[in-house]
């Protein structure tokens, strides 16, 4: 009698267990399908992805036009003058992270073997800075990201007020509007000769082998998160193209120097959005940008 009273005892405990498990399952929390998308989204994209300015080749017969492709960023460097002549680079949170500004200026081993290389103190003492094209808080996601952009293939001879203040306060714009949930593509250069720095006016440096550029010029091509970026570009697609002199007394408003890409482009001979449609072109590059500065 003992043993059956003990095996419904058993057998009660064990239907209250199962039922218990059931209920569980039937209240357990399911993912929601619909979250929303976090900064894990972004990619990283061809920096070429909207086009090769000067049609640039990986050639050194072309001295005055040699792309030269990293992972960061993509450019056309012209040797005799020491300096890119444009570098591109997509921008999206997937570029940034917490990685310091590693400053540690280099020589750029990429280019072909023969050519002058440009020294970390090639603009020692001039009065102009070392200027990144592709800047350094735009590579903050690895060591080796951040380092690349201080290849002096990556630098140009920059008034001290021009690259600390106006050019700076447009890069900062840049990455705040990466943190709205947008990606950049942004392609920026130079042209002409002779500039003002702190300590006065100079057409070259490092024994005429580094080129003072007489202005800087940057176009950004703002958009969406998103894939198949050329095609996504269209006339109402947000465009900001700047072109700015190169001195010391230029205002630290980047808004100040809005203009173009027809008026870059005619200035340095480039097509700057060449992989754009030609109708998309004909638009956003004959406008100037009156959209927010900050």
């Amino acid at each position: 009698m003992k043993r059956t009273v003990t095996r419904l005892s058993t057998l009660l405990v064990l239907l209250t267990l199962a039922v218990s498990c059931s209920k569980d399952e039937l209240v357990a929390p399911v993912p929601s399908p619909t979250a929303a998308p976090s900064s894990q989204d972004a990619t990283r994209d061809s920096h070429l992805a909207l086009g090769n300015p000067s049609g640039a080749i990986a050639d050194p017969y072309y001295y005055w036009n040699y792309l030269l492709v990293k992972s960061q960023f993509t450019m056309s460097y012209h040797r005799d003058r020491g300096v890119p002549n444009w570098v591109s680079w997509h921008l999206s949170s997937a570029w940034l992270g917490s990685t310091p500004r590693q400053d540690n200026f280099s020589t750029d081993a990429a280019l072909p073997t023969g050519w002058y290389r440009v020294t970390s103190t090639s603009y020692s003492g001039s009065g102009f800075d070392r200027g990144h094209l592709c800047p350094s808080a735009d590579r903050t996601a690895s060591i080796a990201d951040n380092s690349a952009t201080f290849k002096m293939t990556n630098m140009m001879p920059q008034a001290p007020t021009n690259n600390q203040q106006t050019w700076a306060n447009l890069e900062n714009y840049c990455r705040t509007l990466v943190g709205q949930g947008y990606e950049l593509y942004v392609i920026a250069g130079s042209y002409g000769k002779g500039g003002t720095g702190s300590a006065g006016y100079k057409t070259t440096l490092d024994a005429g082998r580094v080129t003072v550029p007489a202005r800087t010029w940057k176009v950004v091509v703002v958009l969406p998160e998103g894939s198949s970026d050329a095609s996504r570009v269209s006339s109402g697609t947000r465009v900001i193209a700047v072109d700015m002199p190169n001195t010391n007394t230029l205002s630290t408003s980047w808004g100040s120097y809005r203009t173009t890409v027809d008026a870059i482009e005619a200035a340095t001979g480039y097509n700057i959005l060449s992989a754009v449609s030609s109708t998309v072109q004909s638009t956003v590059e004959a406008r100037v940008d009156a959209g927010p500065t900050s």
